[in-house]
C-alpha cells in the first residue's frame, strides 16, 4: 500500500508539471506525506524527470530540507 502513495505522487507531479509553482507546492506536500525511504525514491525519480525541464529545477530546494 505505501508504494501506491509514491506512485500517486509521481502521477500528480507529472500532471501539474506545466506550472512550476504548482509543481513545487505539490512536491512540498508529497515530501511531508511520504515515508523517508519513499522520499529517497522520489528524489531519484525527480532527477530523471526534470532533467529536460529546467523550469522545474528550482523546486528541488524542497528536497534539501
Amino acid at each position: 500500500m505505501p508504494r501506491a502513495m509514491l506512485d500517486y505522487t509521481k502521477t500528480v507531479l507529472q500532471k501539474v508539471s506545466f506550472d512550476a509553482k504548482l509543481f513545487a507546492r505539490e512536491l512540498e506536500k508529497a515530501i511531508n506525506r511520504l515515508l523517508p525511504n519513499e522520499v529517497e525514491e522520489l528524489k531519484i525519480w525527480l532527477n530523471t524527470y526534470i532533467y529536460d525541464k529546467p523550469e522545474l529545477r528550482q523546486s528541488l530546494i524542497y528536497l534539501k530540507k
